[in-house]
């Protein structure tokens, strides 16, 4: 028997994908990679020149094209330019970068913060830097991809803990050495089913195992807390997260990553994190429109209100309705479809109806806990979220699924 080669196995892997492409693109079951022509304000997009509302955007306060942000990246282009010179370690850091960080420093209550090319990028370098062979990195099973990747690159010995399992937390703490270095990590906000992580549990946790205390808020700032400072707010906790890591390109209009911390912290990681040294500097405009939302969030509160009411409006009208939305607490609202066909199907018939949503199918998330993932944002009206309530339980009696009553 002749083994396979790997290019074989490229191969076959790079064809299954084609077929599977190919069998929901002759069903008209594939949205994913939506061109899209035009945002138009908070709430919608066109779409092959048709208006359609947005329930897929992770704009949760809706500042994509805030006056005020779009004045700051032009400012800054007039400035600088489109680029900069290259790494800022060895040619230089922009004033529109250290802005930029002062300005995270100052809205997450930290001495200092950093910034990342990507959000992505920044759990991969920063869990690497901080970590390696011989210590412990902790993690809930339902954490970003970024996290587990950033874990399994460092090397360190990867535990992974019940979906916010705070007991089987602990168990898996109290199983190692003492003296080991410790990492926990956690979503503040969990990316597919919207619900929080339990922090004053989690803290309490790793001051008593004295662990190091990492939270992904990608999904939090803007959305959690009085002023949408985040999940600290959120609890009415301060400094308990030795990390605060979060992306600027969700509520934040822009690109990048950041972690905010101690001084000595963000030192650190400037000198031992290989995506900042060896990574290009973020573009003049970026960085500004970045730094302008954060001072938009505070200075019109109304948005974190505005969000807040209409994410209850969201939930409670499709659980109402008989939708299925698991724990969600906060704007990521999933529409449970059980199977990835009627996942598909559901959100062909949104779109058919003007509502433009995306399934979420294994092995994103658990077999029989396909989705769709629905989310709000404080640039949708009430008469908008009546509309997309509708249409989703137009499209379940067209698909066969099954409601609550």
């Amino acid at each position: 028997m002749n083994p396979k080669t790997a290019q074989d196995r490229i191969a076959q892997r790079i064809q299954a994908m084609r077929e599977r492409y190919e069998q929901l693109a002759s069903q008209d079951l594939y949205y994913y990679n939506i061109p899209v022509q035009e945002l138009k304000g908070g709430a919608r997009v066109l779409v092959n020149g048709r208006e359609m509302l947005m329930f897929a955007s992770y704009s949760y306060l809706g500042l994509i094209g805030h006056p005020r942000i779009n004045a700051a990246a032009k400012a800054a282009i007039d400035k600088y330019g489109t680029g900069t010179h290259g790494v800022r370690t060895l040619a230089g850091s922009l004033p529109v970068h250290q802005e930029l960080e002062e300005t995270i420093a100052e809205f997450k209550g930290t001495e200092a913060a950093i910034v990342f090319s990507s959000g992505y990028v920044t759990n991969l370098s920063v869990i690497a830097a901080l970590v390696g062979r011989g210590d412990y990195v902790f993690s809930d099973k339902l954490n970003h991809a970024s996290i587990v990747d950033g874990a399994l690159m460092s090397g360190a010995r990867f535990i992974r803990f019940r979906h916010n399992d705070m007991d089987a937390l602990e168990k898996r703490l109290a199983s190692v050495p003492a003296e080991a270095t410790k990492l926990i990590v956690a979503d503040a906000v969990f990316s597919m089913d919207g619900d929080i992580i339990d922090l004053p549990r989690l803290a309490e946790l790793a001051r008593k195992y004295k662990a190091w205390l990492m939270i992904d808020e990608a999904h939090s700032v803007g959305v959690l807390g009085e002023t949408g400072r985040g999940i600290e707010e959120h609890f009415g906790l301060k400094d308990v997260i030795d990390i605060k890591m979060g992306t600027l390109s969700k509520t934040i209009p822009s690109v990048g990553g950041y972690v905010a911390g101690s001084r000595d912290l963000i030192n650190y990681l400037r000198h031992a994190t290989r995506s900042y040294i060896f990574s290009a500097a973020l573009p003049p405009a970026q960085a500004a429109a970045a730094a302008e939302a954060f001072r938009v969030i505070m200075d019109e509160p109304w948005r974190v209100e505005k969000l807040r009411a209409n994410t209850q409006q969201f939930i409670s009208g499709l659980q109402e309705r008989g939708f299925d939305t698991l724990y969600t607490q906060t704007a990521i609202v999933p529409v449970l479809c059980h199977d990835d066909e009627t996942a598909f199907k559901m959100t062909r018939e949104s779109h058919k109806r003007g509502i433009f949503v995306l399934p979420v199918i294994s092995p994103a998330v658990p077999v029989g806990l396909a989705r769709l993932r629905a989310t709000v944002t404080a640039g949708h009206e009430p008469e908008d979220i009546e509309r997309a309530m509708d249409v989703f339980v137009e499209a379940a009696k067209e698909v066969g699924l099954p409601l609550k009553k």
